[in-house]
């Protein structure tokens, strides 16, 4: 079968769905009810499948013809939006732009230039969430995602490209190192009480610790104090509650300011990689090329 074949009946049978019934599907399509129903009849028999249950009163799809549905409308979705590009390609951007990102980092990083570039083009629309959960891209119609973490390999739907990784030290408040001393040994390290990032399913992150053979080590801790927000975690340092291991770009500021220092800078290592992903096709919209070109540019782990 070719891909010309493939495509027959989609649109009609989408259109019938959404509609309800082959009546109304056939105003909207300009054709009859007859010629709508053929064409959703002969989809069903090159699939081999029933797409809906028939009654006298009304269509419903099966379940079959659910899963079917969301495909093809994903499907027709993409080709609207590759007619867009290429009808608008020289205009600038416009319309709605939908954006994922980590909570903390999405909001301290990501968020303002956002803004800046919500500013540059006043006919453009964000939508953006931070959350610390890995969204579908495809499944929520995300046009950008900022990740940190995630798998080595990409399905080959999403486009990726590499900014860096996380570099992780340990900090603490200068009034908590007045209180309980500065550590200078790792086994030193250990004796101190730790400032903890918690985990939706009640466990901890580790400290990954750099040994001088090039290894990294995950010690687990109990933590003086355990909190699931990076924002929250950099306050109870401030607040003299422990040590922490930090990625620099959540506390950079503190360090400048001298609100947080630095301790055993010889542990230091690196963390997790932050990739910009998109879905395969996206970045021939000006909008989408535009605010990849800025993150691509603007956009810092360090």
């Amino acid at each position: 079968m070719n891909q010309t074949e493939r495509l027959k009946g989609i649109e009609h049978f989408v259109v019938t769905a959404d509609a309800g019934s082959f009546t109304a599907a056939a105003d909207q399509l300009h054709l009859t009810s007859s010629a709508v129903s053929k064409s959703v009849a002969r989809l069903e028999s090159r699939l081999g499948i029933r797409l809906f249950e028939r009654t006298t009163r009304r269509l419903s799809l099966t379940d079959a013809g659910a899963a079917f549905y969301t495909t093809c409308q994903r499907v027709l979705r993409e080709l609207k939006e590759a007619e867009s590009v290429l009808a608008s390609h020289h205009h600038e951007p416009t319309g709605r732009l939908r954006l994922d990102a980590p909570a903390t980092f999405g909001r301290l990083h990501v968020w303002p230039a956002v803004l800046a570039f919500a500013k540059q083009y006043p006919h453009l629309r964000p939508q953006v969430s931070f959350t610390d959960r890995f969204s579908d891209l495809h499944d929520d119609n995300i046009d950008i995602a900022v990740r940190i973490g995630g798998p080595e390999q990409w399905p080959e739907s999403i486009g990726h490209h590499y900014l860096g990784k996380e570099r992780l030290v340990f900090c603490a408040s200068p009034h908590y190192i007045a209180t309980h001393g500065t550590p200078s040994t790792l086994a030193d390290l250990l004796t101190h009480d730790a400032v903890l990032y918690g985990k939706a399913d009640g466990s901890t992150s580790p400290w990954l610790l750099a040994h001088s053979t090039g290894n990294v080590e995950r010690r687990f801790r109990e933590g003086r104090i355990v909190v699931a927000n990076g924002e929250a975690q950099v306050e109870a340092v401030k607040a003299g509650l422990g040590i922490a291991q930090l990625a620099t770009w959540l506390i950079k500021d503190e360090l400048a300011r001298g609100e947080l220092v630095t301790l055993l800078p010889e542990l230091a290592t690196d963390g997790l990689a932050l990739h910009l992903l998109w879905p395969i096709g996206r970045q021939l919209q000006p909008k989408v090329h535009a605010l990849l070109c800025m993150f691509m540019n603007e956009l810092s782990v360090a």
